[in-house]
Protein backbone atom coordinates (compact mmCIF):
# COMPACT_ATOMS: atom_id res chain seq x y z
CA UNK A 1 0.00 0.00 0.00
CA UNK A 2 1.39 3.27 -0.50
CA UNK A 3 2.93 5.23 2.19
CA UNK A 4 0.77 8.53 1.91
CA UNK A 5 4.65 10.85 2.37
CA UNK A 6 1.99 13.58 1.96
CA UNK A 7 0.62 13.11 5.05
CA UNK A 8 2.16 15.26 7.59
CA UNK A 9 2.71 12.37 10.55
CA UNK A 10 3.65 13.47 14.36
CA UNK A 11 7.25 12.10 14.96
CA UNK A 12 9.70 11.50 17.65
CA UNK A 13 13.38 12.35 16.76
CA UNK A 14 16.20 10.48 18.31
CA UNK A 15 16.63 12.19 21.53
CA UNK A 16 13.10 12.28 22.35
CA UNK A 17 12.88 8.43 22.05
CA UNK A 18 16.08 7.84 23.92
CA UNK A 19 14.70 9.97 26.84
CA UNK A 20 11.32 8.32 26.41
CA UNK A 21 12.36 4.88 26.08
CA UNK A 22 15.43 5.50 29.19
CA UNK A 23 13.23 7.96 31.84
CA UNK A 24 10.17 8.85 31.25
CA UNK A 25 8.24 5.35 30.48
CA UNK A 26 10.07 3.45 32.98
CA UNK A 27 8.86 6.25 35.47
CA UNK A 28 5.41 6.02 34.02
CA UNK A 29 4.85 2.07 34.27
CA UNK A 30 6.35 1.57 37.31
CA UNK A 31 6.10 4.45 40.01
CA UNK A 32 2.81 3.43 41.92
CA UNK A 33 -0.16 3.43 40.16
CA UNK A 34 -1.86 5.20 43.23
CA UNK A 35 0.59 7.98 43.27
CA UNK A 36 0.29 8.30 39.45
CA UNK A 37 -3.68 8.74 40.08
CA UNK A 38 -3.57 11.10 42.93
CA UNK A 39 -1.41 13.33 40.65
CA UNK A 40 -3.69 12.78 37.49
CA UNK A 41 -6.70 13.90 39.92
CA UNK A 42 -4.87 16.74 41.40
CA UNK A 43 -4.35 17.84 37.79
CA UNK A 44 -7.63 17.52 37.13
CA UNK A 45 -6.56 15.39 33.88
CA UNK A 46 -9.65 15.53 31.22
CA UNK A 47 -7.95 12.50 29.74
CA UNK A 48 -7.39 10.13 32.59
CA UNK A 49 -11.37 11.16 33.90
CA UNK A 50 -12.32 9.79 30.37
CA UNK A 51 -11.16 7.13 30.20
CA UNK A 52 -11.66 6.32 34.17
CA UNK A 53 -15.02 6.79 33.03
CA UNK A 54 -14.69 4.47 30.30
CA UNK A 55 -11.23 3.14 29.16
CA UNK A 56 -10.54 3.75 25.83
CA UNK A 57 -14.08 4.81 24.98
CA UNK A 58 -14.74 8.01 22.51
CA UNK A 59 -14.28 10.94 24.87
CA UNK A 60 -10.91 9.74 25.41
CA UNK A 61 -10.54 9.60 22.17
CA UNK A 62 -11.54 12.57 21.08
CA UNK A 63 -9.28 14.43 23.47
CA UNK A 64 -6.70 12.94 21.88
CA UNK A 65 -7.31 13.46 18.33
CA UNK A 66 -8.54 17.19 19.05
CA UNK A 67 -4.76 17.65 20.55
CA UNK A 68 -5.52 20.70 22.83
CA UNK A 69 -5.04 20.13 26.28
CA UNK A 70 -6.34 23.11 29.15
CA UNK A 71 -4.57 21.38 32.05
CA UNK A 72 -0.97 20.57 32.58
CA UNK A 73 -1.14 16.86 32.73
CA UNK A 74 -3.00 16.97 29.58
CA UNK A 75 -0.03 18.98 27.77
CA UNK A 76 2.10 16.32 29.37
CA UNK A 77 -0.12 13.36 28.51
CA UNK A 78 -1.51 14.33 25.29
CA UNK A 79 1.59 16.77 23.60
CA UNK A 80 4.16 14.10 24.67
CA UNK A 81 2.78 10.51 25.12
CA UNK A 82 3.06 8.64 22.11
CA UNK A 83 0.21 6.97 21.99
CA UNK A 84 -1.80 9.87 21.78
CA UNK A 85 -0.19 10.97 19.06
CA UNK A 86 0.06 7.28 17.51
CA UNK A 87 -3.73 8.21 17.82
CA UNK A 88 -3.80 11.15 15.42
CA UNK A 89 -1.34 9.60 13.23
CA UNK A 90 -3.58 6.80 12.86
CA UNK A 91 -6.30 9.15 12.20
CA UNK A 92 -4.64 10.94 9.28
CA UNK A 93 -3.52 7.50 7.83
CA UNK A 94 -6.72 6.39 8.14
CA UNK A 95 -8.71 8.97 6.60
CA UNK A 96 -6.49 9.03 3.75
CA UNK A 97 -6.89 5.29 3.05
CA UNK A 98 -10.51 5.21 3.04
CA UNK A 99 -10.94 8.31 1.09
CA UNK A 100 -8.67 6.22 -1.49
CA UNK A 101 -11.10 3.61 -1.61
CA UNK A 102 -14.39 5.64 -1.58
CA UNK A 103 -12.69 7.12 -4.72
CA UNK A 104 -12.26 4.08 -6.01
CA UNK A 105 -15.45 2.42 -5.37
CA UNK A 106 -17.58 1.00 -8.15
CA UNK A 107 -20.62 1.98 -6.59
CA UNK A 108 -20.82 6.37 -6.79
CA UNK A 109 -22.11 7.54 -3.67
CA UNK A 110 -20.24 4.63 -2.12
CA UNK A 111 -21.65 3.05 1.44
CA UNK A 112 -19.76 2.79 3.95
CA UNK A 113 -20.61 0.68 6.84
CA UNK A 114 -18.46 1.66 10.17
CA UNK A 115 -18.54 -0.83 13.28
CA UNK A 116 -17.78 0.48 16.51
CA UNK A 117 -17.48 4.11 15.01
CA UNK A 118 -18.05 6.17 18.11
CA UNK A 119 -18.90 9.76 17.03
CA UNK A 120 -17.43 8.68 13.49
CA UNK A 121 -14.51 11.25 13.03
CA UNK A 122 -12.55 9.32 10.87
CA UNK A 123 -15.42 8.47 7.94
CA UNK A 124 -16.11 12.25 8.10
CA UNK A 125 -12.43 12.94 7.49
CA UNK A 126 -12.02 10.93 4.64
CA UNK A 127 -15.70 11.57 2.80
CA UNK A 128 -14.42 15.41 3.30
CA UNK A 129 -10.83 14.42 1.66
CA UNK A 130 -12.18 12.12 -1.15
CA UNK A 131 -12.98 13.58 -4.10
CA UNK A 132 -16.65 11.72 -4.59
CA UNK A 133 -18.90 11.66 -2.31
CA UNK A 134 -20.57 8.54 0.19
CA UNK A 135 -22.82 7.67 2.81
CA UNK A 136 -21.85 6.19 5.84
CA UNK A 137 -23.78 4.24 8.45
CA UNK A 138 -22.28 3.99 11.97
CA UNK A 139 -22.86 1.51 14.21
CA UNK A 140 -22.35 1.45 18.06
CA UNK A 141 -23.62 -0.15 21.12
CA UNK A 142 -23.24 2.82 22.87
CA UNK A 143 -25.36 5.82 21.74
CA UNK A 144 -23.36 8.33 23.87
CA UNK A 145 -20.99 9.38 20.84
CA UNK A 146 -23.83 9.89 18.63
CA UNK A 147 -25.20 13.81 19.94
CA UNK A 148 -21.17 15.03 19.51
CA UNK A 149 -21.12 12.75 16.12
CA UNK A 150 -23.86 14.51 14.67
CA UNK A 151 -22.61 17.86 15.63
CA UNK A 152 -19.49 17.07 13.67
CA UNK A 153 -21.11 15.94 10.43
CA UNK A 154 -23.65 18.88 10.73
CA UNK A 155 -20.17 21.30 10.45
CA UNK A 156 -19.07 19.58 7.80
CA UNK A 157 -21.99 19.87 5.65
CA UNK A 158 -22.76 16.06 5.39
CA UNK A 159 -25.68 15.84 8.04
CA UNK A 160 -27.69 13.67 4.91
CA UNK A 161 -24.42 11.40 4.39
CA UNK A 162 -24.18 10.15 8.14
CA UNK A 163 -26.86 7.81 9.69
CA UNK A 164 -26.33 6.36 13.12
CA UNK A 165 -27.68 3.11 14.94
CA UNK A 166 -27.51 1.75 18.19
CA UNK A 167 -27.18 -2.03 17.80
CA UNK A 168 -24.62 -4.81 18.50
CA UNK A 169 -22.22 -5.04 15.35
CA UNK A 170 -22.41 -8.61 15.18
CA UNK A 171 -25.88 -8.21 14.04
CA UNK A 172 -25.58 -5.83 10.63
CA UNK A 173 -27.86 -8.10 8.30
CA UNK A 174 -30.53 -6.53 9.96
CA UNK A 175 -30.04 -2.85 9.79
CA UNK A 176 -28.52 -2.65 6.18
CA UNK A 177 -30.10 -0.60 3.38
CA UNK A 178 -27.70 -2.06 0.48
CA UNK A 179 -24.55 -4.02 0.73
CA UNK A 180 -21.69 -1.91 1.93
CA UNK A 181 -18.82 -0.93 -0.55
CA UNK A 182 -16.56 -0.45 2.14
CA UNK A 183 -16.60 -1.65 6.01
CA UNK A 184 -14.56 -0.43 8.57
CA UNK A 185 -13.08 -1.12 12.15
CA UNK A 186 -11.16 0.94 13.24
CA UNK A 187 -10.34 1.46 16.92
CA UNK A 188 -12.21 -2.16 18.36
CA UNK A 189 -9.81 -4.99 17.53
CA UNK A 190 -7.74 -4.37 20.52
CA UNK A 191 -10.47 -4.65 22.36
CA UNK A 192 -12.20 -7.97 21.63
CA UNK A 193 -11.11 -11.47 22.15
CA UNK A 194 -9.76 -13.47 19.13
CA UNK A 195 -13.62 -15.37 18.90
CA UNK A 196 -15.43 -11.48 19.03
CA UNK A 197 -13.59 -10.51 15.84
CA UNK A 198 -14.12 -13.61 14.03
CA UNK A 199 -17.73 -13.70 14.69
CA UNK A 200 -17.70 -10.14 13.74
CA UNK A 201 -15.94 -10.35 10.79
CA UNK A 202 -17.86 -13.40 9.62
CA UNK A 203 -21.30 -11.42 9.92
CA UNK A 204 -19.35 -8.86 8.10
CA UNK A 205 -18.84 -11.19 4.98
CA UNK A 206 -22.18 -12.58 4.77
CA UNK A 207 -23.44 -9.40 3.77
CA UNK A 208 -20.33 -8.16 1.52
CA UNK A 209 -20.04 -9.11 -1.67
CA UNK A 210 -16.86 -10.49 -3.72
CA UNK A 211 -14.06 -8.03 -3.59
CA UNK A 212 -15.37 -5.26 -1.17
CA UNK A 213 -12.75 -3.59 1.23
CA UNK A 214 -12.43 -3.88 4.79
CA UNK A 215 -10.08 -1.61 7.16
CA UNK A 216 -8.96 -2.72 10.07
CA UNK A 217 -5.41 -1.37 12.69
CA UNK A 218 -3.15 -3.26 14.33
CA UNK A 219 -1.35 -2.12 17.79
CA UNK A 220 2.12 -3.24 18.88
CA UNK A 221 3.69 -2.07 22.17
CA UNK A 222 5.88 0.08 20.67
CA UNK A 223 4.04 3.02 22.33
CA UNK A 224 5.99 2.05 25.59
CA UNK A 225 3.58 2.05 27.98
CA UNK A 226 1.33 -0.77 28.18
CA UNK A 227 1.75 -0.98 32.37
CA UNK A 228 1.09 2.92 32.89
CA UNK A 229 -2.72 2.20 31.04
CA UNK A 230 -3.66 -0.75 32.46
CA UNK A 231 -2.72 0.10 36.20
CA UNK A 232 -3.53 3.62 36.03
CA UNK A 233 -5.96 4.15 33.40
CA UNK A 234 -7.82 0.50 33.50
CA UNK A 235 -7.00 0.91 29.77
CA UNK A 236 -6.54 -3.24 28.88
CA UNK A 237 -5.73 -3.42 25.04
CA UNK A 238 -4.57 -6.72 22.92
CA UNK A 239 -1.47 -6.43 20.83
CA UNK A 240 -1.80 -7.65 17.56
CA UNK A 241 -0.10 -7.45 14.71
CA UNK A 242 -0.67 -7.50 11.20
CA UNK A 243 0.00 -11.55 10.27
CA UNK A 244 -2.20 -12.69 13.93
CA UNK A 245 -4.99 -9.99 12.89
CA UNK A 246 -4.91 -11.09 9.34
CA UNK A 247 -5.43 -14.58 10.27
CA UNK A 248 -8.58 -14.15 12.20
CA UNK A 249 -10.34 -12.56 9.28
CA UNK A 250 -9.36 -15.15 7.22
CA UNK A 251 -10.99 -17.54 8.88
CA UNK A 252 -13.94 -15.62 7.78
CA UNK A 253 -13.74 -15.15 4.25
CA UNK A 254 -11.00 -12.05 3.90
CA UNK A 255 -7.68 -11.89 2.18
CA UNK A 256 -5.10 -10.05 -0.44
CA UNK A 257 -4.39 -7.96 3.00
CA UNK A 258 -2.47 -4.87 2.48
CA UNK A 259 -0.75 -3.07 5.15
CA UNK A 260 0.38 1.12 5.71
CA UNK A 261 1.83 1.97 9.24
CA UNK A 262 2.08 5.29 10.85
CA UNK A 263 6.18 6.32 11.93
CA UNK A 264 5.52 5.79 15.87
CA UNK A 265 5.20 1.90 14.70
CA UNK A 266 1.95 1.99 17.11
CA UNK A 267 -0.38 1.49 14.85
CA UNK A 268 -0.76 0.31 10.86
CA UNK A 269 -3.38 0.27 8.79
CA UNK A 270 -4.82 -2.82 7.24
CA UNK A 271 -7.02 -3.23 4.12
CA UNK A 272 -8.23 -6.82 3.30
CA UNK A 273 -10.86 -7.77 0.67
CA UNK A 274 -13.73 -10.37 0.92
CA UNK A 275 -12.30 -13.48 -0.78
CA UNK A 276 -14.94 -15.24 -3.63
CA UNK A 277 -17.95 -16.68 -1.70
CA UNK A 278 -17.04 -20.71 -2.84
CA UNK A 279 -13.48 -20.01 -1.79
CA UNK A 280 -14.17 -19.09 1.71
CA UNK A 281 -12.69 -21.44 4.87
CA UNK A 282 -15.43 -21.52 7.44
CA UNK A 283 -15.12 -20.03 10.62
CA UNK A 284 -13.44 -22.90 12.57
CA UNK A 285 -11.53 -24.12 10.03
CA UNK A 286 -8.44 -23.75 12.25
CA UNK A 287 -7.17 -22.25 15.25
CA UNK A 288 -6.06 -18.78 15.41
CA UNK A 289 -2.86 -17.83 16.38
CA UNK A 290 -2.11 -16.74 20.01
CA UNK A 291 -2.31 -13.36 20.48
CA UNK A 292 -0.82 -11.11 23.31
CA UNK A 293 -3.58 -10.73 26.21
CA UNK A 294 -6.02 -12.89 25.21
CA UNK A 295 -5.74 -16.83 27.12
CA UNK A 296 -4.49 -19.64 24.77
Amino acid sequence: MDSWPEIEFERQGPFRRTLKGGIINPLANYLPGGLLRGLLKFGKSELAAANWADPGGWRSMVISYNGHARKLADRILIKGGTMPMALRNRRRLAGKVLASLIEQSPNQPAYVLCLGAGPGQIIIDAICQSGCTAKALLVDLNADAFEYGKALADAAGLQENISFVQADVRHVNGMLAQPPDIAKMLGICEYLTDEQIIAIAAALAAVMPDGTPIVFNTLSLAHGTDRFFRRVFGLHMIHRDARQLGALFEQAGFGDFTTAGEPLGVYEIVVGRKRPTQTSPPAAARRPPHAEGVAP
